[in-house]
């Protein structure tokens, strides 16, 4: 009868092993050059690691952002539709680097980091209506397309200042995550 795995026992074929406890993992890449390679010791990096993920969670809101602006557009003019999509994927955003940027899960502080992800969508509503606004002032009549440049650029700015109130205000708590 085989003994059931405990504390100072591991499954047989298992990577931890009571003689390997403490110990670097072994694996493929031990020892290996890419094992040291610069881009697996930059992911070692929290901040790196947080900005890969972020960026991918841009990716999402940004493309789900243009598609509800263009669509809202020509129902509720240019600025009104740079809110609601804003409004919209904020909260998505929020929840998204919520989950996967930082890594917090559960329902504790949910209610408050998404009151605090409002403000960050403030601070991104000003800039991109702000922006949509300066247009409008220099070309009273820009279309759809300048639209959206203006708001994805400017938006760009946003994003800048939306990542840093989340890794320092927001989600401080799980800055190394």
């Amino acid at each position: 009868m085989d003994p059931q795995p405990t504390e100072t026992t591991a499954p047989a074929g298992s990577a931890i092993t009571p003689s390997r406890r403490g110990r670097r993992p072994s694996g493929p890449l031990a020892g290996s050059p890419a094992a040291g390679s610069p881009a697996l010791r930059l992911w070692r990096v929290p901040l790196a690691r947080q900005l890969a993920r972020f960026t991918g969670v841009g990716i999402v809101c940004t493309v789900s952002s243009l598609a509800l602006f263009a669509l809202c557009r020509p129902w509720l003019g240019a600025q009104a539709a740079n809110a609601v999509a804003l409004i919209l994927t904020s909260i998505m955003n929020t929840g998204l680097n919520r989950r996967f940027t930082f890594r917090v899960r559960g329902a504790e502080r949910l209610a408050k980091d998404h009151l605090n992800g409002l403000v960050a969508m403030a601070v991104a509503l000003a800039l991109t209506s702000g922006s949509l606004a300066v247009l409008h002032w220099v070309d009273p009549s820009a279309g759809v397309v300048a639209e959206l440049w203006t708001t994805t650029v400017a938006g760009w700015a946003a994003t800048a200042v939306r990542f840093a109130l989340l890794r320092l205000w927001i989600f401080r708590r799980a800055r190394d995550a």
